[in-house]
């Protein structure tokens, strides 16, 4: 566990060996074992799409499945100083996407809890140089031009 700059706490984060490889894991205090990659869009190498969620093996293979056992600021947190990180390690990267996965019975609903959780760390993540816009389930925040 440590302290990030913003005096929040997080797990301790296992960094891939590789920098590009771009997967992060970290464990909670209840045990459950989090991944973090990030992806890069086929067509364009400077997008990159963040998919996190628990990959423990008592959820049938569930990946990225976020569960809630009172950690979900931590665990928020330390996804963030990742990707902060990874951010400082690929500055090249100008487009950042994720999607907030429904819940079961959240199907029909146009912005889910998850994605409102989300929104709540962007600007924790993102300084003013970035963009964000938020349709529904999904975010995309892409760094703004230079002026």
């Amino acid at each position: 566990m440590f302290i990030d700059k913003f005096g929040n706490r997080c797990y301790d984060i296992e960094f891939p060996a590789i920098k590009s490889a771009g997967i992060f894991y970290f464990n909670t205090d209840s045990g459950l074992r989090y991944e973090v990659r990030f992806g890069r869009k086929q067509d364009n190498i400077l997008h990159a799409t963040i998919v996190f969620g628990v990959i423990n093996d008592e959820f049938d293979g569930e990946e990225y499945i976020v569960t809630n056992r009172g950690e979900v600021y931590t665990v928020m947190n330390t996804i963030s100083e990742i990707i902060r990180y990874f951010m400082d390690e690929h500055p090249n990267v100008n487009i950042y996407e994720f999607h907030a996965v429904s819940k079961e019975g959240e199907e029909n609903v146009h912005t889910n809890a998850r994605m409102y959780l989300y929104r709540r760390y962007l600007p924790r993540i993102f300084n003013n140089n970035w963009n964000a816009q938020i349709r529904g389930n999904a975010a995309l925040v892409r760094k703004q031009p230079l002026k």
